[in-house]
């Protein structure tokens, strides 16, 4: 079965903060509507923009319900939930009556560094407990490992439930050996906002992204675009964001994702330690380009 409700653009969602680091929920409300009043496929909660490792248990239990309380059906939300502790997310997952909650994201092992016979494991542990699908994600820039193509693979043919991969690797040989030998329901899915419209083209499903949290629709119709094999008109779109990609992440996620929403006027520009702000000179750098391509700040 295609779980064709993950395609096209979601929303990795920053989580907005007060100054005195409280989580800002008429700020989020704000932004779940704008997100989804500009055509955003689905919504990812509590993901690595979100800042999750620096938010307490209450505090993601009450971002997720405000979350799903806001949504309210109108788009899929998937839930962040991940690790390196296998026993502790089994134990989660069959806890959780997972209610709303339309497929969860799970990031490979991180700071453990397993072997891809652990990852495998790690896995199919989750896919056994989960009673909802379930998305892989690779990001070894964060993690410190790499889940391989065989490893992928080997997941995504064992296993029904387990339907997309959120690659991030960087690595464009590993994603199409991915596209290329995948079950012919499996999804891969973009991680990087940069090369997302040229890993459309090679058969990825669309992207969960970062810079949709401030361009929805722009980034949207660049996405659809693609999908629809309009290449020249998406390849405009993708160049029209080529600096702001760079921006985005020269000072670390999310806090470009935070500066541009400022900026905008959406959320405060704060985050929690150990992130910081971005630089000034990447504010005004990043003010300079959303002038460029006329967002009112």
């Amino acid at each position: 079965m295609a779980h064709t409700k993950f395609k096209g653009l979601g929303i990795a969602l920053v989580t907005p903060f007060k100054e005195d680091e409280s989580v800002d929920f008429e700020a989020m409300g704000r932004l779940l509507d704008y997100q989804i009043q500009n055509g955003v496929d689905y919504i990812v909660a509590l993901g690595t923009t979100a800042e999750t490792p620096t938010l307490s248990e209450e505090e993601k239990r009450e971002v997720r319900e405000f979350i799903l309380s806001k949504v309210n059906g109108r788009v899929p939300i998937v839930l962040g939930v991940g690790g390196n502790n296998t026993k502790g997310i089994v134990e989660t997952l069959k806890k959780d009556k997972m209610e709303g909650i339309d497929a969860i994201l799970s990031v490979v092992p991180y700071y453990n560094k397993p072997s891809q016979e652990g990852i495998f494991q790690h896995y199919s542990a989750i896919a056994e407990a989960s009673k909802v699908p379930v998305i892989l994600y690779n990001v070894p820039g964060r993690t410190g490992v790499n889940m391989t193509a065989e490893t992928t693979l080997r997941l995504a043919r064992q296993y029904d439930n387990i339907v997309a991969i959120k690659e991030a690797s960087g690595n464009i040989v590993q994603m199409n050996d991915i596209i290329k030998n995948k079950p012919k329901d499996f999804m891969v899915i973009s991680g990087d906002d940069g090369i997302t419209y040229p890993l459309i083209t090679m058969g990825a499903v669309g992207v969960i992204s970062v810079i949709g949290n401030a361009f929805p629709k722009e980034f949207g119709k660049m996405v659809r675009l693609a999908l629809q094999g309009d290449y020249q008109s998406a390849r405009e779109i993708h160049h029209r964001f080529t600096e702001l990609f760079d921006l985005l992440f020269v000072d670390g996620n999310p806090a470009g994702a935070k500066c541009m929403l400022s900026i905008m006027g959406y959320i405060n520009n704060k985050l929690r330690l150990p992130l910081v702000p971005t630089r000034i000179t990447t504010f005004e750098k990043i003010r300079g380009v959303l002038d460029s391509l006329n967002i009112k700040c």
